[in-house]
């Protein structure tokens, strides 16, 4: 590997403030890297023009030169993920319906990258419309493990996991609804932080009070990578009024702490409820020592919830914003548009359909008790943490598990089901490679934090990094 492309992002941002290496020689070792790489695992997609690119660096050298720097990620190249609106660069969401999209303003997360100097070089692949724990769609093909290239990348943020893997980005961002940074994380050795609801402007949308589970954030080789890009993703918005009103430099702080005498809840699988692949509770519990060896105590924790409630607190929630985005693209009142997209994706608009104002009701007061099981949780333990997904890499060419634990999954999601407990509560969480398997594939587990302890679980991440050396795993195609 180029030596540029080896520095993790916060490194890699020193020496371009200090005009160590060139804006023009970053894009092009990492537009080398992507040469490399891509074409085996299909991570970005909608690539600009080379030369473009390339002038686009030059000037971020030339503005080095008159001593004006942009920010954190001056001269990155980026690749926002594809459900992510980007001026001028085609965002089709994984859907032929929006294979010819092109946004004529950027979404919020974008905005803050460019003001923070990055140069957006092209996309990250998703799933139709972010549906689904594998990373395919019809208009760009598959995603491929970044370990192992006949395995899933999951999904949604597939494309960015495998991208920041293989060292075709040095950082990227992500959304996660259903775990969508989480599992691709989990599955390619990288840490992924789904924030604090509200921590991390989302937007533009026509119906802002309407995104009540999605969130943007992080994704990086490591934990200080992480916490940086959330400083330049965070921060209010007046465009988006449930925003949080604090300080995002508090993530370029130091991330070092005492953690001795802090307590885990370890979840494990919800007292037996959560179907997993055989072996993965073994895996996950042996990571489990990385937080003693940092000198917190982990208990086991009964869940105390009726979680087949909220499951079904999932699918209503999950329902009410697949008929909003159908809505939105005219989907609800075109069969023929309807008929283009993936059968899941019909589903669930369909079931979002058919919901009535009892059944959000119900859902919300089901959802509004589990946040407050959680809360009461976290006045014992500083962070419960529990396996990031319920199954091992899948087949790449798989579009989802129909079976889990010998136990028949009731929907295309249903194996996803250990990511819903922090998207409901709106809490951070924070996947931790947990090592890799026999195989040779990685794993991860999802630390969860209490509400708006963004910076207590990052400090808690960088810790375990530390004693687990998880970011001394590399991917196999790295060596070739």
């Amino acid at each position: 590997m180029n030596e540029i492309v080896q520095l993790d992002a916060c490194a890699l941002s020193t020496a371009i403030a200090r005009r160590e290496v060139s804006c023009r020689e970053v894009m092009l070792a990492y537009l080398e890297q992507i040469d490399r790489h891509n074409p085996t695992v299909n991570a970005i997609v909608a690539l600009q023009d080379r030369d473009d690119l390339l002038a686009q660096a030059d000037e971020r050298d030339a503005q080095l030169a008159r001593g004006e720097r942009m920010g954190w990620m001056h001269g990155f190249p980026q690749a926002p993920k594809d459900l992510t609106e980007v001026a001028g660069i085609v965002s089709t969401q994984g859907s032929l319906l929006l294979a010819d999209h092109v946004p004529d303003i950027d979404s919020y997360v974008v905005e803050r990258a460019r003001r923070s100097g990055a140069i957006m070089i092209g996309k990250t692949n998703v799933p139709e419309f972010g549906l689904g724990g594998n990373t395919y769609n019809s208009v760009y093909g598959t995603t491929r493990n970044a370990f192992d290239p006949s395995k899933s990348s999951s999904g949604s943020s597939g494309g960015a996991a495998v991208s920041v893997a293989l060292r075709m980005l040095p950082v990227a961002d992500g959304s996660d609804t259903m775990g969508s940074q989480r599992n691709p994380a989990a599955w390619n050795n990288g840490f992924a932080l789904r924030p604090s609801y509200g921590r991390v402007a989302f937007g533009p949308f026509p119906d802002v009070f309407f995104h009540h589970l999605p969130t943007e954030g992080p994704q990086g080789r490591t934990v200080a990578d992480v916490a940086m890009l959330l400083s330049v993703q965070a921060g209010h918005d007046q465009r988006a009024p449930l925003s949080i009103e604090q300080d995002p430099s508090m993530f370029a702080g130091s991330l070092e702490r005492d953690l001795t005498g802090a307590r885990v809840g370890w979840l494990g699988d919800y007292d037996g409820y959560l179907p997993t692949e055989p072996g993965v509770m073994a895996h996950s519990e042996n990571a489990l020592r990385h937080f003693e060896t940092i000198g917190m105590t982990v208990e086991p924790v009964s869940i105390g919830f009726p979680m087949e409630d909220l499951w079904q607190t999932w699918l209503t929630m999950r329902g009410l914003v697949a008929v909003g985005t159908a809505q939105l693209l005219g989907i609800d009142s075109d069969p023929a548009r309807k008929q283009a997209i993936k059968p899941e994706a019909r589903w669930e608009m369909d079931s979002g359909a058919a919901l009535t104002s009892l059944d959000i009701h119900r859902a919300m007061t089901t959802r509004t008790a589990w946040y407050l099981r959680l809360a009461e949780l976290f006045e014992t333990y500083d962070a419960l943490v529990l396996p990031t997904t319920q199954v091992f890499p899948i087949d790449a060419d798989l579009h989802w598990p129909t079976h889990v634990g010998g136990v028949e999954m009731s929907s295309y999601h249903r194996w996803l089901e250990s990511s819903i407990g922090a998207s409901l509560a709106g809490i951070p969480a924070l996947n931790v490679p947990s090592g890799l398997t026999s195989a040779g594939l990685p794993m991860g587990l999802q630390i969860l934090g209490p509400a708006h302890a963004d910076m207590q679980l990052l400090q808690i991440g960088r810790a375990y990094e530390e004693a687990s050396g998880c970011t001394r795993v590399l991917s196999p195609l790295l060596a070739g």
